[in-house]
């Protein structure tokens, strides 16, 4: 009897053993990036956000992969992902950052914006923090029939998306999300680290306010109470 051989089951990694990011600089505004946009949208039950994360885009070919250094997916659950399975999940992405250097240009420029195209993604932006070799440094791509358009800067260099309501806007050698329709800015970790800081030293002022000000009554009641006994016993001795 001949032995049927087994199928091989596919795998598809979720890591290649290199580094996240170019620099430092790289490093802090993807963390930075993805930090402002998963707290915008926790409470949203339909939107996942991920960033360097292998997004597998045919299914049988572990080749066919990429790693978008951040990016918004709508209609499907949030929650933790090893990798990003485009046969699984059912949509693309719509909205990706790719936070480029000069070393990733041919990849961020040509490879992955023919892919994205491609595969559907409907906004990709590009910044490149050190200005290394985009001019300007922050760009933007929007699907017009299925075909990358640029997207047109307003007057402070700033690009608006539609996909997420945000505006992307460079301060320095960072990224900073903004929502369109309130002007709110969208605040880095170390902005929510001093904001958290702040709120705890107003919240101390406060407990130590509210505690001297109890001392104070305190003190005064028991005044206020020497005071009546000292006059009873005034009378009673008249």
């Amino acid at each position: 009897m001949t032995a049927i051989p087994l199928r091989r089951e596919v795998e598809y990694p979720d890591s290649d053993g290199q580094p996240m990011a170019e620099t430092e600089i790289h490093l802090n505004e993807m963390g930075d990036l993805l930090a402002a946009l998963k707290r915008r949208y926790r409470d949203v039950p339909d939107i996942y956000v991920g960033g360097n994360l292998f997004l597998y885009y045919r299914l049988g070919d572990p080749r066919s992969v990429v790693a978008p250094d951040v990016f918004f997916v709508r209609g499907v659950p949030g929650g933790l992902r090893k990798t990003f399975k485009l046969w699984e999940e059912g949509v693309p992405p719509c909205f990706i950052i790719e936070v480029t250097s000069g070393s990733t240009r041919d990849e961020d420029v040509r490879k992955k914006k023919v892919l994205y195209e491609q595969l559907g993604v409907e906004e990709y932006f590009l910044h490149d923090p050190e200005g290394d070799y985009l001019s300007p440094q922050l760009q933007g791509f929007r699907l017009f029939n299925d075909r990358y358009a640029a997207i047109r800067p307003k007057t402070d260099g700033s690009l608006e998306s539609r996909t997420t309501g945000l505006t992307l806007r460079v301060e320095g050698t960072n990224l900073r999300l903004i929502d369109t329709a309130t002007g709110e800015r969208l605040l880095w970790v170390a902005e929510v680290d001093l904001a958290r800081q702040a709120a705890e030293e107003r919240a101390r002022a406060a407990e130590e306010r509210a505690e001297r000000e109890t001392a104070a009554r305190k003190s005064l009641e028991e005044e206020l109470a020497s005071l009546r006994a000292a006059l009873e016993r005034k009378g009673r001795e008249g």
